[in-house]
């Protein structure tokens, strides 16, 4: 499979823990992303509705609104592990 380097922007936290994370997991990370990116822009439902389906595994792990907001605010450092 071919790829195409893109840049977009994510919370300070989201940035630091794929940084840190081994190559290894970059790359399962970048996989992962292209995927739902792929299927957002496949799916002939509106963008709302696919982000709000992927927001419900996380809500049903504990991530409530606040949470959430604070992550926004980086106020509150979290890891793909917290969940």
């Amino acid at each position: 499979m071919t790829t195409q380097e893109i840049t977009i922007r994510v919370a300070p936290t989201a940035a630091a823990a794929y940084l840190a994370a081994s190559e290894q997991d970059r790359r399962k990370l970048d996989g992962l992303l292209s995927l739902r990116i792929t299927e957002a822009a496949i799916q002939s439902r509106p963008l709302h509705e696919i982000i709000k389906d992927a927001s419900r595994e996380p809500q049903a792990k504990g991530l409530t609104p606040e949470i959430l907001q604070e992550i926004l605010d980086d106020r509150c450092i979290m890891t793909p592990k917290s969940f």
